[in-house]
C-alpha cells in the first residue's frame, strides 16, 4: 500500500490551448518531519479572510447562527475538528500552525445561545490532535462514564508522540487523563519507544468489549483496533491492510488512483452489526461488518467514477476522478452513504518526457509558485543530488538545448525547503523536481509542505529514474527495503531528459451519494458548491473544497457540510439527489474543518468549527 497522497503538480508558465485527461490524485496533508505530507491538511490560501479578498461573499439561506464564540489563543488555521456530546462540544487546537498551546478546547453548550468554554486539555509538547475528537459513554466491567478519544500527530519528532489519548469526561469541566499516547509501536515488524502517529480515532461501546480503530500513519497495516475495555488499559489486539485482505476495494482504473490508504472511519450498528464505514483515498468507501474485530467481514465498497461526474455536469470538463475519499456517514435509516472528498488543489497536473508520450504522475508542493490550469512547463533535467546544506554544492544549471532547465533532486535527510533554498542559491533553474528516496515508506508519489520562489514538484523515484533513462535499473523491491537517496551511479550535474509538464483545472473537493448495499455500491448523485467547479475560482477565494459530512439525527434525508471558505452547506435527498437547501457563510468569510450533530431539548443543531475562530452553532430553518 502506498502511504503517501499525491498532491498538486508543476514547474512554469507557458500557456497552453486545451485541457485534457488527468493523471493525478490531489490530497489533503499531514506534513512529515521532512514536509513530506501522508494525508489532514496542508497549504491554504494566503488571502483568507483578507479584507474583502481571498472568500466568497457572506450568504445565508435557510440557517440561524445561533451563536459564535471564539476561542482562547485561536489564531489562523488553529482550530480542527469538533464533537458534541452530552451538551459540551470539543474542539481540537491543531499543532501544525503553531507547536504550542495544543490539545482540546472544552465547551458548554448547554445553552446553545451561549456557549462558554470551561477547560482545556492540553497535548503532550509536541503532539497535537486533529481529525479524531470523538465521546462516549462506556459501561463495561472495568469502566463506567464519559470518554474523549483523540488521535495524536506530532510538530516536534522527538519531544512528540503517537498513538492516541483517553480522557475521563464524566466531569467535562474537570478531565482526567486515562491513557496517552498509546498505540501501534511496531513499523515494519521492529519495535520502538513510541506509538505510531494517527490521523483519526473512533471507539465504541461493543457491551462486554469496548474498542477505538485508529488510523496509522506509519504503515500500509493502517486499520489498528485497540480494546479500551479498560480505558486506563488499551492494547492493540488487531491491525489490518485492508486493501490486501479485499483486494476488490481497489481500482483498476483509470490510472492514477494508486496512492491508497485509510483516512477516517465510523463505526454505526446496523441490524446487529457493528458497521465500519472506512474511507479510502483512491479506493473509495468501504463498510465491514467489524462485530468480530478478529475476523472482518467484507460487505461493500465504492469505485470512482470515470471521468468525473461532478466536474463533467458543472463544467464540461472531461477529467479523470481525484479519488480523494476523505470522511463518510451514514443516513439516519441507513439507506445511502454521503462521502466528503477533500481536494485542495483545483489544478492537476501531467508530464511526459521526450522519449516517452505516456503520461507520469507530478504533485505539485505546497507553498512554491503554482500552475494553473492552461498552463505548463519545458526543461531540460539536471541531476542536483540531494541537495542539503553540507552536501556537495549543487551546480548552477548548465547551458542545454531547451535553453530551460529542471534541477531533479532525491529526497531525504533534510527537510525539502532547505533543499529548494540550496537549489535556489546556486541559481539558474526554472523548476524543482524532487525524487522519493528508499524505504517501506518510500519510492511511491507523494507530496510536499514546501516553501520557496522556485516551482517545485515531487514524483516517485522510478520516474525519476526515468528522467535520465535508468528505468530499466529500478528495482521496486530493493526500493522498498533499501535506504538510498541519491540515485546510484550518476554525477551531479548529468543532463536528462527534457520534461515536460501541463496542468489543467478539474475542480475542488466534492460530496457523493451512494446507495448502501453489499457489493459494489451505486453512485447515485454528487453535490458541489457552484464556485468549485468554476475555473475562474481557482485561486484567490480560499480552499473551496468539501471537508466533513454529519448526517440528521432527526430526519434520513438532510445532511450538514463543512466546506472550507466555501462555508456551512445543508443538503436534503429528493429523488436519489442531492439538493442544496440550506447556507452560511459569515462577514469576511469562513474557513470550516469539522461538523457534528447534536440535539438539546428536542431540537437539532450544528456544531462547526472554523479554523481560524472557534466554534458556531447553527440551526437549520428550511422544510
Amino acid at each position: 500500500m502506498v502511504k503517501s497522497p499525491a498532491i498538486r503538480a508543476g514547474l512554469t508558465l507557458v500557456s497552453v490551448a486545451a485541457l485534457i485527461l488527468a493523471t493525478t490524485s490531489v490530497a489533503s496533508a499531514r506534513p512529515g518531519d521532512d514536509g513530506s505530507i501522508s494525508t489532514a491538511d496542508g497549504a491554504r490560501d494566503a488571502h483568507q479572510h483578507g479584507g474583502t479578498a481571498g472568500h466568497l461573499p457572506a450568504t445565508q439561506s435557510n440557517v440561524n447562527v445561533v451563536s459564535k464564540l471564539k476561542m482562547k489563543n485561536a489564531v489562523p488555521e488553529k482550530i480542527a475538528d469538533v464533537g458534541v456530546f452530552k451538551n459540551y462540544a470539543y474542539l481540537a487546537a491543531w499543532g501544525v500552525v503553531s507547536c504550542t498551546y495544543n490539545g482540546v478546547h472544552v465547551v458548554d453548550i448547554k445553552d446553545p445561545a451561549k456557549p462558554k468554554e470551561v477547560a482545556f486539555i492540553q497535548s503532550k509538547e509536541g503532539s497535537y490532535p486533529g481529525e479524531g475528537v470523538q465521546t462516549l459513554q462506556l459501561d463495561t466491567p472495568a469502566f463506567t462514564g464519559d470518554v474523549l478519544v483523540t488521535n495524536n500527530e506530532k510538530c516536534k519528532d522527538k519531544a512528540g508522540f503517537g498513538g492516541m489519548n483517553l480522557y475521563d469526561v464524566t466531569n467535562p469541566e474537570h478531565p482526567t487523563p486515562l491513557a496517552v499516547g498509546i498505540g501501534d509501536s511496531t513499523a515494519d515488524g521492529q519495535g520502538k519507544k513510541t506509538a505510531n502517529q494517527t490521523h483519526s480515532v473512533f471507539a465504541w461501546d461493543a457491551g462486554e468489549k469496548a474498542y477505538a480503530v485508529i488510523v496509522d500513519n506509519d504503515e500500509g497495516t493502517d486499520v489498528d483496533i485497540m480494546d479500551i475495555t479498560n480505558p486506563k488499559k488499551p492494547f492493540l489486539t488487531a491491525e489490518y491492510d485492508l486493501d490486501k485482505t479485499f483486494p476488490q476495494i481497489l481500482q483498476n482504473a483509470p490510472a492514477n488512483l494508486t496512492d491508497v490508504f485509510l483516512h477516517d472511519l465510523v463505526v454505526k450498528q446496523i441490524d446487529g452489526k457493528q458497521v465500519m464505514l472506512l474511507s479510502y483515498w483512491d479506493a473509495g468507501y468501504v463498510t465491514v461488518d467489524m462485530t468480530d474485530v478478529h475476523t472482518p467481514i467484507y460487505i461493500g465498497d465504492t469505485d470512482f467514477t470515470n471521468p468525473d461526474p461532478q466536474l463533467q455536469e458543472s463544467a464540461g470538463l472531461i477529467e479523470k476522478p481525484e479519488g480523494n475519499g476523505h470522511q463518510g456517514e451514514f443516513t439516519l435509516d441507513n439507506r445511502f452513504i454521503i462521502g466528503a472528498d477533500e481536494d485542495f488543489a483545483p489544478n492537476g497536473a501531467e508530464g511526459t518526457t521526450d522519449d516517452s508520450a505516456t503520461p507520469f504522475q507530478i504533485s505539485q508542493g505546497s507553498d512554491t509558485p503554482q500552475l494553473q490550469g492552461g498552463e505548463s512547463l519545458t526543461g531540460d533535467a539536471v541531476y542536483a543530488g540531494q541537495a542539503c546544506s553540507g552536501d556537495p554544492i549543487v551546480l548552477p544549471a548548465p547551458v542545454t538545448a531547451s535553453g530551460s532547465q529542471i534541477a531533479i533532486v532525491t529526497r531525504g535527510l533534510c527537510a525539502f525547503t532547505e533543499k529548494v533554498a540550496n537549489v535556489e542559491a546556486a541559481g539558474g533553474y526554472d523548476g524543482i523536481v524532487i525524487i522519493n528516496r528508499e524505504g517501506s515508506d518510500g519510492c511511491g508519489a507523494f507530496g510536499m509542505s514546501v516553501a520557496g520562489t522556485i516551482p517545485t514538484s515531487s514524483v516517485d523515484r522510478q520516474t525519476g529514474f526515468g528522467f535520465f533513462d535508468l528505468e530499466a535499473s529500478y528495482d521496486n523491491a530493493a526500493c522498498l527495503a533499501g535506504a538510498a537517496s541519491v540515485i546510484p551511479g550518476l554525477s551531479l550535474g548529468a543532463v536528462g531528459d527534457l520534461v515536460s509538464v501541463r496542468a489543467f483545472f478539474d475542480g475542488w473537493g466534492y460530496v457523493h451519494l451512494f446507495d448502501n448495499s453489499t457489493g459494489k455500491m451505486s453512485e447515485l448523485d454528487t453535490y458541489a458548491i457552484p464556485e468549485a467547479m468554476d475555473p475562474a475560482y481557482a485561486a484567490g477565494f480560499g480552499d473551496l473544497s468539501v471537508h466533513e459530512v454529519a448526517t440528521s439525527k432527526q430526519r434520513a434525508d438532510l445532511a450538514y457540510f463543512s466546506y472550507y471558505a466555501g462555508g456551512f452547506r445543508v443538503t436534503k435527498i429528493i429523488d436519489d439527489k442531492l439538493v442544496e437547501t440550506g447556507r452560511f457563510i459569515d462577514q469576511g468569510g469562513n474557513n470550516f474543518w469539522g461538523v457534528d450533530v447534536f440535539e438539546n431539548n428536542g431540537v437539532e443543531y450544528v456544531a462547526a468549527s472554523d479554523r481560524d475562530f472557534g466554534l458556531y452553532i447553527f440551526r437549520y430553518t428550511g422544510n
